[in-house]
């Protein structure tokens, strides 16, 4: 505790509480616009940062209050317009989208900012108190481990999908088929790819996104013109009410405790922790089948959990020096080149760059929470644009968010080809999340499983040889079987349905 309160005479500087906020402000507005991402909005501003002449400890506080700042920036745009920037966002997009079609957008994001601080402020906590033993936790996840994490994930998409489990397995298929597009890892054989030279490093998960998202929901508007405003907003009820949040809470916890788990694990990040938090909360909580129809349940989940697994993704890069996404492979460059080692000596080594940190978390949560919660009435406001005006302009942000990645023409048409493949979907009640989830995992699970089977020769047993991996085996087992265990349950409570059908002359 006095090493924490160490952190907070750093963190409390006015030089670094100015850098917290300003790192959380610019990632505030980066997660709202799709296709910059967190990643080049840190790449950008690293010569920015050398030039400045910033110690280790206050670069880092700004470069990482981008990162988790962009994190519920994310969610303003995948709420109130459905264009998630990031797959650990698509989520979000379930119930919040519904939300606002129900004129709900301010309770929305209202609870997406308090769901994000919970997440973050308990993470903080654990990465405080657990750094160096999930850190060796972290560490025995090889090959095998990994792939099983995976299958369950996907096995978790029966509480994803409700009902819809048969889609949701048409749609984890698309999804794996979009993800082995490009080159193959281990031969280097191009498949797929038509002879198209642009398909070689496979399908851009921004390409991929605003077109299923973005685009198709421009279509579906434009089907429905003349029909009415199928986006409202009302205005007299922005705020979240404290019953909401009441019956939020318990979500909030576990939720946070699955993302930062999750998040620890490198490679796994807010992806799978979003994805799995919504679906053990259905499966907990979720009596009526509302998850799915405007659930506010269903928008606490996600956010909360991916908040939490920003934060325990700190942890393998501060103390292992491995990072676990794109985003803590750029803080690791910039923590080398800072003259700052990660690894299991960096507490002992450079303790006011750990603790300032931990410290600075916090303090950014507490700024992004005073921020958000007043702007929410200012972010509803975006639905008040005309109908005539808003849509196009989701197109335009569309199609510059897709151009600013690559400046290719080439991935304008491909999100065009998706967007019309979205809409398709989504008119024969096919979800489009699960997609997401097989084009982000499917190349991890790919190169898990080869690299697992080349390490043993071959031999499958490989993949049952560990007590972490069965584990996820019974778990993804019990995933699947339990939807079937409750339908034969559900029949021999319901015998009448039985008679009716005799006398019908079966």
């Amino acid at each position: 505790m006095s090493l924490l309160l160490d952190g907070f005479l750093v963190a409390l500087q006015p030089l670094n509480l100015v850098l917290v906020l300003s790192g959380v402000s610019l990632g505030t507005v980066v997660g709202m616009l799709p296709g910059i991402g967190p990643i080049n909005a840190i790449a950008i501003l690293l010569p920015v940062v050398f030039a400045a002449g910033l110690p280790a400890a206050p670069a880092l506080i700004l470069l990482v209050g981008i990162y988790y700042g962009s994190q519920y920036g994310n969610s303003i745009s995948t709420i109130l317009l459905n264009v998630p920037g990031t797959a650990s966002a698509v989520v979000t997009a379930i119930d919040g989208y519904e939300m606002t079609k129900q004129g709900r957008a301010g309770p929305a994001l209202a609870i997406s900012a308090i769901a994000s601080f919970v997440g973050g402020t308990l993470s903080i906590f654990g990465l405080v108190l657990f750094a160096p033993l999930l850190a060796t936790w972290a560490i025995r996840f090889g090959p095998v481990e990994y792939f099983a994490l995976m299958l369950f994930a996907f096995a978790a998409l029966a509480g994803v999908a409700g009902r819809s489990r048969p889609r949701a397995l048409i749609a984890v298929g698309v999804g794996l088929f979009l993800a082995s597009v490009g080159i193959d890892p281990n031969s280097a054989v191009p498949r797929f790819t038509f002879g198209q030279l642009e398909l070689l490093d496979g399908m851009d998960f921004v390409v991929v996104t605003i077109g299923l998202f973005a685009v198709s929901e421009v279509f579906l508007e434009l089907e429905k013109s003349g029909v009415g405003q199928a986006v409202t907003a009302t205005l007299d009820s922005v705020r979240v009410t404290a019953r909401e949040v009441v019956a939020t809470a318990w979500t909030m916890l576990r939720a946070s405790v699955v993302g930062f788990l999750v998040g620890v694990l490198p490679g796994a990040g807010g992806t799978i922790a979003s994805f799995l938090a919504y679906s053990t909360e259905q499966r907990l909580v979720d009596k009526d089948d509302t998850f799915g129809t405007g659930d506010i349940r269903g928008v606490a989940a996600p956010e909360a959990a991916n908040n939490a697994a920003a934060t325990g993704a700190m942890i393998p890069l501060l103390t292992l020096g491995v990072p676990g996404s794109g985003t803590t492979a750029v803080l690791l460059g910039a923590l080398l080149s800072l003259g700052v080692t990660p690894g299991p000596l960096l507490i002992q080594n450079s303790p006011e760059v750990f603790w300032g940190l931990a410290a600075s978390m916090y303090v950014g949560n507490v700024f992004l929470l005073l921020l958000n919660l007043p702007l929410v009435r200012v972010f509803v406001r975006i639905l008040e644009v005309p109908r005539w005006f808003l849509f196009p302009a989701v197109t335009a942000l569309s199609f510059v968010a897709v151009y600013a990645v690559n400046q290719s023409t080439f991935d304008l048409f491909l999100m065009t080809i998706f967007g019309v493949l979205g809409y398709g979907l989504r008119k024969t009640d096919i979800p489009l999340a699960p997609i997401i989830l097989g084009l982000v995992l499917g190349p991890l699970m790919e190169r898990n499983v080869r690299r697992a089977l080349l390490l043993s020769d071959g031999a499958w047993s490989v993949l049952f040889s560990s007590p972490i991996a069965i584990t996820f085996w019974v778990l993804t087992l019990v995933s699947v079987a339990t939807p079937a265990f409750l339908w034969l349950w559900r029949r021999r409570r319901e015998p009448g349905d039985c008679v009716t059908a005799t006398e019908g002359g079966v």
